[in-house]
C-alpha cells in the first residue's frame, strides 16, 4: 500500500513525485473540487445562520472518483495544500468530498518545493486548521453575497452584465476618484527663476556619443532661486510674469559669493525580500510584467522546473505578505556574500524585517530563492527568457536584502547676492561606498560638483525666467494600484492580480500604455455605489473586514457572526435599493415612434453610452441606428483615398471610409491591445482585438499571419503537446490547449 498526497496543481505533484519515490502516489485537486454554484445564490439564510450549497463541477467529478479510488488503497492520505486559508479550505473540502474525518488526513505544509522540505513536513504533520477554514468560507459567503445582491441590483438599474464586488468595488473607486482629479484639474502656470554657470574645461567629461543638448545639460550647473530677502521662493511662488521679470533684472545686476558648504553622509538602506505586493510593482517597474503574468511564471519557479539539481521548486511561495526568513536561508546568504562579494559587504548581524500591513500572515516566509548554488549565472541553462529574467530579481533582491546599506556624500551649497539678499542653492553626491548597489546596480548616478570655497565670488552665466505649468495626477499603472491597495489594507496577495484583471475584463477601466484609464460606465457604477451602499466602496470596510478575517482564523471571532452582522443591514439597503433607486436605463423620451411597434422611443443607458430604444422592451427590440455628426479624422482611406470619417459603434469610435457605401473600408480608430504573449506560428505580439461577436485575440503581423484565438492567451504551455494554453471562458482556473484542446486546471 502506497501513500497518498494530494496537492493543488500537476506541476507541484510531478515534482513533489520526483522527490519521494515509488512509496508514494502524488494527485492534484486542481484547485478547488467543491464551491458555490455557479448560476445560483447558494447560500441558505435563516435566523443569523448561513448554510453554503457546496457543489463538485461536472468537470472535476471524475477526477474525485480517482482521488477516491487512491485513498481507498492508500495506507495513508496527506494533504499538501498551498498554507494560506485557501489552501486550508481546499484541503478541507477535498476531505468532504472523500466523505471522510479531517482527523483521519494528516495535514502537511511547506514554503518551498524541495525535498528537505518535503521530508520534513511528512516528519511533522498537523491537522486541518478549521479556523482558517472558517474564515475562508466566510470572506466566500460575504463576497458572494455581496456580489450577487449588488451585481443584481445594477444590471436592475443601470445595465446589464455589470459587476460589483467587496475588493472590486474598493478598487474601482480609488480610480475613479483619480479621474475625477485628472477631470477636474486646471493647469496653473508659474515662473521658476534659475542661473546657469559652465564648468571649466578641465573638469569636462566629454562623451562623443551624447548630443549636443545632453553634453549642454552635463556640463552646466544649475542653481535654483530658493529666497529673496524674507520671502521664501518655492514651487507655485511666482505666477506673475511680470513680477518675476522685475526680480529677474534685480538679481542680474547683483554679485555672489558661496555662504555655505555642507557635506554629509548618508545610508541609502538596503530593500527588503520580496512579498507578493512588491514582487509585482518592481516586475511591471522594470521588466514590464503585468501582475498576472509576474505570478504566472512565479507560480512555475515555485511548482517545478528543470534545474542542475533536476526538477525543484527554485523559489519559496509567491503568495506572501510576509517579509520573515528562514535562518537557514540567512546563513546560506551570509555564505554567498562572503565568498562571492566579500566581508566588507556582509552586516554585523542578519537584517530581519518586518511587513508593514496590518495581519500580515508572519507565519509564511518572504519570497526568495530556495538554492542560492542556482545561480541567475547557472540558471541561463535551464530557464526561458521571462522565468531568467523574474527568477534573477527575486535572486539578486533577496541577497542585495542581506548587505550593507550604500553610503553616499551630499553636498549642499548656497550662494548669496550681496545686494538682493537673494540665495541660491545647488545639490551634488557621490557614491562612497555601493553596498547593496553592488548586486542590484546603481540606478542613482552621481551628481559630482566642482570644489566650492566660503567666500569666494561666483560669476553666473546667465540668470534666466523659466516657465512651467503643473501636470494633473497621472492615472494609476497596475503596479501604483497594487500599492496603494497593500498601502489601505485591502485585499490579499492573491487578490491584486486578479482583481485588475477583472476590472479591465468587465470594461470598467482599460490598460493604455501601461495606464488604468476607467470608462464612462463606472462612473454611473460607483456613483451608485457612493449614495447608497459607501461602505462596499470604503477602503476602511475592506481593511476592516481583512482584520475580522483574521480574527477568525486565530479563533477570535466567530465566522457567522462576522457574517450576519455584515448581512442584516446590507440586505435592507437591497431592499430598499429595489424599491427607490431610480433606474438609469430609461433616461427620457424622445417623442418619436418605434417604425416596427409605434411605441414611443426612450434614450437608454448601456454599458457603451447612450442609445435610442423601443420603450416596449423586451417585448419589441428595435435599437435605433445612431445619426451622427460628421467627423472626419485627418487620415485617409487607403483604398479610395477619400478622407476617413469618426464613427461610433456599440463597441465604440472605429474610423470608416466617407465614400460609403461605395467603399466600406472600416478600421479601429485606436490602436489594439498588445499582450505580452508571442504568436505561437512566427512570434509576433499578439493582440487584442473587438468585433460584432465580442473580444478575440489575433496576431499583430495579420495578414501574414492569420492566428486568431477565441480566449485569452497565456503564456504557459500545455503538459501533453506543449501548444499554447488559452483561458477557458466560463470554467475559473481553466485553461484550454489550442493545438490538442487539452483542458487543465490549476
Amino acid at each position: 500500500m502506497k501513500n497518498l498526497i494530494i496537492v493543488e496543481s500537476p506541476a507541484k505533484a510531478r515534482t513533489i513525485k520526483n522527490f519521494l519515490g515509488k512509496d508514494y502516489e502524488v494527485i492534484a485537486s486542481k484547485g478547488h473540487i467543491r464551491d458555490l454554484p455557479q448560476h445560483r445564490f447558494g447560500i441558505t439564510i435563516k435566523d443569523g445562520h448561513f448554510t453554503p450549497t457546496y457543489d463538485i463541477s461536472k468537470d472535476h467529478e471524475p477526477l474525485v472518483k480517482q482521488i477516491a479510488g487512491l485513498h481507498k488503497q492508500a495506507q495513508t492520505t496527506y494533504i499538501a495544500t498551498d498554507e494560506d486559508r485557501e489552501g486550508e479550505a481546499i484541503g478541507y473540502h477535498i476531505v468532504q468530498a472523500l466523505k471522510g474525518n479531517i482527523e483521519d488526513f494528516p495535514r502537511i505544509a511547506f514554503h518551498e518545493i524541495t525535498k528537505t522540505a518535503i521530508i520534513h513536513s511528512l516528519e511533522n504533520p498537523r491537522k486541518i486548521d478549521m479556523d482558517k477554514v472558517n474564515a475562508q468560507q466566510a470572506r466566500r459567503l460575504l463576497d458572494r453575497i455581496v456580489g450577487f445582491k449588488l451585481s443584481g441590483l445594477l444590471s436592475q438599474k443601470i445595465s446589464r452584465g455589470l459587476s460589483a464586488g467587496r475588493v472590486q468595488s474598493s478598487a474601482l473607486k480609488i480610480l475613479v476618484d483619480r479621474e475625477r482629479e485628472i477631470r477636474a484639474f486646471k493647469p496653473q502656470k508659474y515662473f521658476m527663476i534659475e542661473a546657469y554657470q559652465n564648468l571649466q574645461s578641465h573638469m569636462l567629461k566629454q562623451d562623443q556619443n551624447k548630443t549636443n543638448e545632453d553634453s549642454i545639460k552635463e556640463n552646466q550647473l544649475l542653481f535654483e532661486l530658493v529666497r529673496l530677502a524674507d520671502r521664501k521662493i518655492e514651487r507655485l511662488s511666482l505666477q506673475d510674469e511680470e513680477e518675476a521679470n522685475k526680480i529677474l533684472k534685480t538679481l542680474q545686476k547683483d554679485t555672489y559669493k558661496v555662504h555655505s558648504v555642507i557635506t554629509k553622509e548618508r545610508a541609502t538602506k538596503s530593500p527588503p525580500p520580496f512579498m507578493t505586493s512588491t514582487l509585482q510593482q518592481t516586475s511591471s517597474n522594470l521588466l514590464g510584467f503585468s501582475p498576472t503574468r509576474t505570478m504566472s511564471i512565479a507560480q512555475k519557479l515555485y511548482e517545478g522546473v528543470k534545474t542542475n539539481q533536476g526538477l525543484v521548486g527554485v523559489i519559496t511561495y509567491m503568495r506572501t505578505d510576509s517579509l520573515n526568513i528562514a535562518k537557514e536561508a540567512l546563513q546560506s546568504a551570509k555564505n554567498f556574500i562572503q565568498e562571492n562579494l566579500g566581508n566588507e559587504y556582509l552586516p554585523n548581524k542578519p537584517k530581519i524585517y518586518v511587513a508593514q500591513q496590518k495581519g500580515a500572515q508572519e507565519a509564511h516566509e518572504a519570497i526568495r530563492p530556495t538554492n542560492l548554488d542556482f545561480t541567475p549565472q547557472i540558471a541561463k541553462s535551464y530557464l526561458n527568457d521571462d522565468e531568467l529574467k523574474l527568477y534573477t530579481l527575486i535572486f539578486n533582491r533577496f541577497i542585495a536584502s542581506q548587505m550593507k546599506d550604500a553610503i553616499f556624500e551630499g553636498v549642499n551649497v548656497s550662494i548669496l547676492g550681496k545686494d538682493s539678499l537673494s540665495e541660491f542653492k545647488i545639490t551634488g553626491r557621490r557614491l562612497i561606498f555601493d553596498g547593496f548597489y553592488r548586486i542590484l546596480g546603481n540606478a542613482d548616478k552621481d551628481k559630482l560638483l566642482p570644489n566650492f570655497t566660503i567666500n569666494t565670488e561666483v560669476k553666473f552665466d546667465t540668470i534666466k525666467i523659466n516657465k512651467k505649468t503643473t501636470e494633473a495626477p497621472p492615472h494609476y499603472s497596475e503596479a501604483g494600484l497594487i500599492k496603494t491597495l497593500e498601502g489601505l489594507g485591502i485585499g490579499r496577495p492573491s487578490t491584486y492580480a486578479p482583481t485588475i484583471r477583472l476590472l479591465i475584463d468587465r470594461n470598467y477601466v482599460a490598460n493604455e500604455k501601461k495606464q488604468l484609464v476607467v470608462q464612462d460606465i463606472a462612473f454611473n457604477v460607483i456613483d451608485m455605489l457612493e449614495k447608497n451602499f459607501e461602505e462596499i466602496v470604503d477602503s476602511g470596510f475592506s481593511a476592516s473586514l481583512e482584520t475580522k478575517l483574521d480574527d477568525i482564523a486565530g479563533n477570535k471571532l466567530e465566522w457567522e457572526k462576522v457574517l450576519w452582522d455584515f448581512y442584516e443591514p446590507f440586505i435592507e439597503k437591497i431592499m430598499l435599493g429595489k424599491a427607490q433607486i431610480q433606474s438609469q436605463k430609461v433616461l427620457k423620451p424622445t417623442g418619436e415612434m418605434c417604425p416596427e411597434c409605434g411605441n414611443e422611443l426612450v434614450i437608454r443607458n448601456g454599458r457603451y453610452g447612450e442609445f435610442v430604444a423601443c420603450s416596449n422592451y423586451p417585448a419589441c427590440k428595435y435599437i435605433k441606428k445612431e445619426q451622427q455628426e460628421i467627423q472626419i479624422s485627418g487620415e485617409i482611406c487607403e483604398k479610395c483615398g477619400s478622407p476617413m470619417q469618426i464613427k461610433m459603434s456599440k463597441r465604440g469610435k472605429f474610423l470608416a471610409c466617407s465614400a460609403y457605401p461605395k467603399c466600406k473600408n472600416a478600421k479601429p480608430l485606436e490602436k489594439p491591445q498588445t499582450l505580452d504573449i508571442p504568436c505561437p506560428k512566427c512570434g509576433a505580439d499578439i493582440v487584442m482585438r473587438k468585433s460584432k461577436r465580442g473580444i478575440f485575440y489575433g496576431c499583430s503581423n495579420y495578414p501574414q499571419c492569420k492566428l486568431i484565438l477565441n480566449s485569452e492567451p497565456t503564456n504557459e504551455k500545455c503538459e501533453k503537446c506543449g501548444g499554447m494554453l488559452c483561458k477557458h471562458k466560463t470554467k475559473e482556473n481553466a485553461k484550454v490547449c489550442v493545438e490538442c484542446k487539452n483542458m487543465t486546471t490549476s
